[in-house]
């Protein structure tokens, strides 16, 4: 019973046809293969953003470190939440590849960050002079790091802050398939319709082998991203590979289908927790549940073989309540699901 993350399941069958598919004779090396045109359409379409700039990395790690440092010169601030994966959990990655960019991290419940105190950030970042360094993004993440979801006014709203300082505006969507599939929306909606310039449109944790896309809604802020990508060392010589795994995903909605599942995992553990007196810590809204739960109910799980992390501390020992972190995939095997909540629920 691995609950511990979405990256610990398998990859969806349909990736591994692609794959093969784009196995068949000889194709042109570094994206120039017949796979990759028809992958990056495939994405325009599902974006409905004909001239979209597509590119694509093997993990989230690189994709955004690579938009970032496209998007912010080496003196820039980069504003995010306090608990962005960009801050937390790519070891300054966006720093190393930008060249010295400074996260600038600000505070939010449930994850998100808040309208007014990014505005505030702003104005005062602007204000900072030659010291403090010059503005130059802001990224926000959804889902968020923690299970949240962003609707669209929230994020029309954080973009609105960024454009009106003359800004880009980043969405990390390592998570994005989980989010589009809890709101119901377009991925045109929640993306480039709300103010967003560049997306990483996650596939490693829905379903994908090892592949993300990196989209650029605006050409004019793609210019020399291929060199970046090449000097970076995320060009790949079999890019077809990559490419077939992101196609298979946005052919026929299967990257929604699989989110979706997901997303409907999460909700049942949350309900038991509820059922067995425990708390939830955030809405429950994509493929994870953070959750408070009795020292004894934790006990009970592991013994079973339940694998999960405490969260926010790994290392938490002794406490009661204990909070901890459950990631549901969209294979997820719903044996493991029933059982896990059956020992929620007490």
């Amino acid at each position: 019973m691995n609950f511990a993350s979405d990256n610990v399941r398998s990859a969806h069958p349909a990736v591994f046809r692609a794959m093969e598919r784009a196995n068949a004779g000889a194709a042109s090396p570094y994206g120039g293969d017949d796979v990759t045109a028809e992958a990056v359409e495939a994405i325009r379409d599902l974006f409905e953003a004909p001239e979209a700039v597509v590119r694509f990395a093997a993990t989230g790690t690189a994709a955004n470190a690579l938009v970032c440092a496209q998007l912010s010169p080496s003196f820039g601030r980069i504003y995010c939440h306090a608990d962005a994966h960009i801050e937390t959990s790519e070891c300054a990655a966006p720093e190393f590849f930008s060249h010295g960019a400074k996260l600038v991290t600000l505070p939010g419940p449930d994850g998100k960050l808040d309208p007014e105190i990014l505005q505030i950030a702003l104005q005062q970042g602007a204000a900072g002079g030659l010291n403090e360094g010059r503005s130059a993004m802001v990224s926000i993440t959804n889902a968020t790091e923690w299970g949240t979801v962003y609707d669209l006014s929230e994020v029309r709203a954080l973009a609105d802050a960024t454009h009106a300082m003359g800004l880009p505006f980043h969405m990390d969507g390592a998570r994005f398939a989980n989010a589009a599939a809890h709101l119901g929306a377009s991925p045109a909606d929640l993306t480039w319709r709300a103010g967003v310039d560049a997306l990483c449109f996650g596939g490693t944790k829905n379903g994908a082998m090892a592949a993300e896309a990196m989209i650029f809604f605006q050409p004019s802020l793609a210019g020399g991203f291929d060199y970046r990508r090449k000097q970076s060392g995320h060009v790949f010589s079999k890019n077809r590979f990559l490419a077939a795994q992101m196609l298979a995903l946005a052919t026929d909605g299967l990257w929604r289908d699989l989110a979706g599942a997901a997303n409907a995992k999460a909700r049942i553990l949350a309900d038991a927790v509820i059922a067995g007196g425990g708390r939830l810590l955030t809405p429950v809204q994509s493929n994870a549940v953070f959750a408070e739960i009795s020292a004894a109910t934790h006990e009970h799980a592991t013994r079973a073989g339940a694998e999960y992390y405490p969260w926010p501390d790994k290392t938490a020992a002794g406490v009661d309540p204990i909070s901890i972190r459950l990631v549901c995939a969209w294979d997820t095997p719903d044996e493991d699901v029933a059982a896990l909540a059956a020992i929620l629920r007490g």
